[in-house]
């Protein structure tokens, strides 16, 4: 046992590993196992040092793309911002894209609310933008936190054990607030609607709509526990949901636009103002705005709260 230990301090082997085979390892064998070993650190070592390189490269290529970018974007800027009109004067496109809007956007759009006729069909390719930039940016943040058995059994445990120790903070089991959330979470989720199906007629929309119902999961999710909301609303439905969202605002004016740019009718009644149904896409585009929305607000607190979404 001696031998056994002076061999383990100088690091010619492994306590764990190789203390049940070293009664039965030959003196002949030791040396050519001392060798082998001697061997495989070398490799390592050199593996290692190759990796270390090829970071140091990645980052410096990375250093210099990054301040090329910012200093284009900023020239750009720069740019856009030098050829403005000045403060005061009047600018006649802008003048006339404004009284556009006023003066025919209920006819041409079916929406009394000129803001909601604006972003869902004279600008609907800026909205279907916005929406993009909240899906992406749920993506950066599921990459950044989401936790797996993977992650943990890798040993980054730091974040899941800060995760875990948030089970001493649960208030999902306070009866005062299961009692608020039960009364609160269903007027929340009908104000939500409502907000959703009446954006084209007054005040309201799938931005506003959808930042509503995701507070109502936020809610029902601290009231009720994160196992109540995983039952409808999994990861396998979330990512489902916002795919669908985005592709049919995708499709739906990609459509419009492809028929208006080439003098096609689209066959798209704009309805009655002031009808629930008016506006043409403007109400099926608000509910793709307000599920997409929703998501990621709710995604959001998922993911800060316990490291991932829907359970998964």
């Amino acid at each position: 046992m001696k031998e056994l230990f002076f061999r383990w301090l100088s690091g010619d082997m492994e306590l764990l590993e190789d203390i049940s085979d070293a009664a039965e390892i030959p003196d002949s064998s030791r040396e050519d196992l001392k060798k082998q070993k001697k061997e495989n650190r070398q490799k390592i070592q050199g593996t290692e040092s190759v990796i270390r390189a090829e970071e140091k490269g990645f980052f410096a290529f990375y250093r210099v793309v990054s301040v090329m970018s910012c200093i284009v974007l900023i020239g750009v800027l720069l740019y856009t911002v030098a050829n403005l009109p000045r403060y005061g004067e009047e600018n006649p496109r802008t003048v006339e894209v404004v009284k556009r809007y006023i003066e025919h956007g209920v006819e041409e759009t079916g929406a009394v609310n000129i803001v909601t006729g604006m972003i869902l069909d004279y600008r609907a390719f800026d909205t279907l933008g916005e929406s993009h930039v909240l899906f992406t940016a749920l993506v950066c943040v599921l990459i950044l936190l989401k936790l797996d058995k993977k992650t943990i059994r890798g040993g980054h445990l730091d974040s899941y054990y800060t995760i875990k120790e948030d089970r001493f903070f649960d208030i999902s089991e306070d009866s005062v607030l299961r009692l608020v959330g039960t009364i609160l979470v269903p007027c929340i989720i009908l104000f939500g609607i409502y907000v959703l199906l009446n954006g084209q007629n007054g005040p309201g929309g799938g931005f506003s709509a959808g930042a509503i119902l995701g507070a109502a999961l936020i809610v029902f999710s601290l009231a009720f526990g994160f196992e109540a909301v995983d039952r409808v609303f999994s990861a396998r439905v979330l990512s489902l949901t916002t795919f669908v969202s985005l592709a049919f605002y995708s499709l739906a004016k990609g459509y419009v636009f492809f028929t208006g740019a080439n003098g096609l009718e689209n066959h798209i009644p704009k309805g009655i103002p002031g009808n629930i149904f008016s506006g043409g896409l403007i109400l099926p585009l608000n509910v793709a705005v307000g599920l997409v929305v929703a998501c990621t607000m709710y995604g959001f607190f998922s993911l800060f709260k316990r490291g991932n979404i829907g359970g998964a």
